[in-house]
């Protein structure tokens, strides 16, 4: 058997060069998306229309766009029939959904989740039986920020399938209202304390001044007299059930105390 020593090397030659201009290709195809994907950023950033949600999941599918074009041109460039491979690659993705059903139910719920926008970056939300503040939203998950500072994941399928609660939906000030029965003779020294409280408490609404009243009687034994003690105060919605156990504390303690 004779080897043709002429046509070897024309043929390492053109893979050679196939070769160079395949690993050019990437590295061009690289630099490429990730820059396509500074742009489409910017672009809808400067917009201030367009959720920050939707900014990255759009950002990152023209990226991956541009990556899956340039595949399939370094493919070509070896002389791979496209055609016969994409029928293969969607065979194995069958055979890969069915096996990864739960995976792409939180794929499809990401999807709905930036489409519909139930809440945005920053919003305080209770869901799935978590509450923090959204801190990013990703196709398969949704990253939540608790009170304490602990990172909380929840997979967006079972965020899209929950109620969900958003506390920032609706700027403005919620009202925080507690009643308690306290002893008639010192409902007024228990009013003064607790309003003091509440006055220095950053999460009270500025524009609206806390208030303590006596609303009714209780009993209206002569030995031990009570009376109704009604706390009122405006705070963000976020904070309404935060600043009620507060003055519930403080009154337990003040109470103890007396």
């Amino acid at each position: 058997m004779t080897v043709n020593f002429d046509t070897l090397k024309a043929s390492l030659i053109l893979y050679g060069l196939n070769a160079i201009y395949a690993i050019l290709l990437l590295a061009i195809g690289w630099y490429l998306s990730g820059a396509m994907q500074r742009f489409v950023t910017r672009v809808l950033s400067v917009t201030h229309r367009v959720d920050p949600l939707v900014t990255l999941f759009v950002g990152s599918l023209v990226r991956y766009g541009v990556l899956a074009v340039v595949g399939i041109a370094v493919l070509q460039l070896f002389g791979i029939q496209t055609a016969s491979l994409v029928a293969v690659l969607g065979a194995t993705s069958l055979a890969i959904g069915l096996a990864l059903q739960g995976t792409l139910s939180n794929l499809a719920a990401g999807v709905m989740l930036l489409l519909f926008r139930p809440f945005h970056i920053g919003d305080d939300v209770e869901v799935a039986g978590k509450a923090g503040k959204v801190k990013s939203l990703s196709l398969f998950m949704t990253e939540l920020v608790a009170l304490d500072n602990t990172q909380i994941l929840l997979p967006n399928g079972q965020v899209w399938g929950a109620a969900i609660v958003n506390h920032s939906a609706y700027p403005g000030a919620g009202e925080v209202k507690v009643a308690f029965p306290v002893r008639a003779g010192s409902a007024n020294a228990l009013a003064d304390r607790i309003l003091e409280q509440l006055r220095e408490d950053p999460r009270i609404d500025e524009g609206a001044a806390p208030t303590v009243n006596v609303s009714k009687v209780i009993a209206a034994d002569p030995a031990a007299p009570l009376v109704e003690l009604t706390v009122s105060a405006k705070v963000k919605p976020s904070d309404a059930d935060a600043v009620k156990q507060r003055v519930l504390d403080h009154a337990s303690a003040l109470l103890a105390v007396a």
